[in-house]
């Protein structure tokens, strides 16, 4: 959709970036300790992000391990937030909550996507309103963006209505976080 943009108008906008102090990593659960180690085959930490894993390829899910989970997680919450994209708020690339409270991994494709069937775990919102994963998709010219895999291990499962949105996942998870841990990926175009 926003390779549609023109690279002017991507330019323009290079400077307008919600930014990664604006992540849930750093302005909800800044305080929680980064004892997760988060880790993807397809890319290194802060490296760029193969093109099959945005909507610029196939846009299906990355492969995601998370190793490192406390004694006393009940769950795993994922949460996939686009720092630079030129809104106020980081955009929500996927919410997965209520899994497992152990170490574990998710293989390519494993989650829901828009050219992927996925597993349909316990999805949350976008922000294109899908429960499912949405491939990074930068405006041209407006240089790299930093997508933030983010897992989080609870002290207790969820009680959320189906198919929460950002802010109800946020404020159900306040107070019951124990560990944190993000993989970084970059994508930009032209």
């Amino acid at each position: 959709m926003l390779e549609k943009i023109p690279h002017a108008v991507g330019e323009a906008l290079a400077g307008l970036k919600a930014g990664l102090e604006k992540t849930a990593y750093h302005a909800s659960f800044g305080d929680v300790p980064a004892t997760i180690s988060v880790s993807s085959r397809a890319f290194a930490d802060e490296a760029p992000m193969p093109a099959r894993f945005t909507e610029d390829g196939a846009g299906v899910s990355p492969p995601l391990a998370w190793r490192g989970l406390p004694q006393g997680a009940h769950s795993v919450v994922i949460l996939i937030e686009d720092a630079d994209s030129p809104t106020p708020n980081p955009l929500v690339h996927l919410i997965v909550w209520n899994l497992a409270g152990t170490d574990d991994a998710l293989p390519e494709g494993g989650i829901a996507s828009p050219n992927g069937p996925g597993v349909h775990l316990n999805l949350g919102r976008n922000s294109f309103l899908r429960d499912q994963y949405l491939p990074p998709d930068p405006p041209n010219g407006h240089g790299p963006h930093r997508y933030v895999f983010q897992v989080y291990a609870l002290d207790q499962t969820l009680d959320l209505p189906a198919s929460p949105g950002r802010t109800a996942l946020l404020d159900a998870m306040k107070g019951h976080v124990l560990a944190k841990g993000r993989l970084t990926g970059t994508y930009a175009r032209g």
